[in-house]
């Protein structure tokens, strides 16, 4: 069977090379149907396409321009707050530093002048502790030197106004020579 084809190929006298002449009008004209139809459909689909894809980049890298932009005006903006935020608590830091020792200085004030009137309480409070031992010792010294006196004189010096005129007289005289003593 093939042999039968070959002859029946070669026999046409036609070259395999060279294509029929209707072949050729019939492909240039199909490709002449097919340039239209691409050049007037399908190519300017095509750079809509591009042109739509081309603008969606475009406006993409400029939105994210935009947003970086915007971002670093946001950064910049908490940075100055933060700054700001910082320079308040510095100074806020420093009016409480300030008032800390305001206060120390009140309460040191008022410590040194509650001390002060309780010294002044207790010098007042010994000085009336002193005039009562000095009270309580007179009359005791006095009943005592009535008693040694009366032992040394030899009679009874139980009369109330002699008492105290020689109890007063001894004090007098124990008083002037401790004065004399101490200078």
């Amino acid at each position: 069977m093939l042999t039968y084809l070959a002859v029946e190929a070669g026999e046409s006298g036609h070259n395999p090379i060279i294509p029929v002449w209707q072949e050729i009008v019939v492909g240039t004209v199909a490709f002449a149907v097919l340039c239209f139809v691409l050049m007037k459909f399908v190519f300017p689909m095509m750079e809509k396409t591009f042109a739509a894809r081309v603008d969606a980049i475009e406006g993409g890298i400029k939105r994210a321009e935009a947003a970086q932009a915007e971002a670093n005006e946001l950064l910049e903006q908490y940075r100055a707050q933060l700054s700001e935020a910082r320079t308040e608590a510095a100074r806020i830091r420093d009016e409480a530093r300030a008032d800390a020792e305001g206060i120390r200085q009140d309460v040191l004030a008022k410590a040194r002048e509650e001390s002060d009137r309780i010294i002044a309480a207790g010098r007042d409070q010994l000085a009336a502790q002193r005039e009562s031992i000095v009270r309580d010792l007179r009359s005791e010294v006095g009943t005592l030197a009535v008693d040694l006196a009366s032992k040394i004189v030899g009679e009874s010096l139980a009369d109330e106004a002699r008492t105290r005129g020689t109890v007063d007289r001894f004090i007098n005289e124990l008083g002037a020579g401790a004065g004399n003593g101490r200078r």
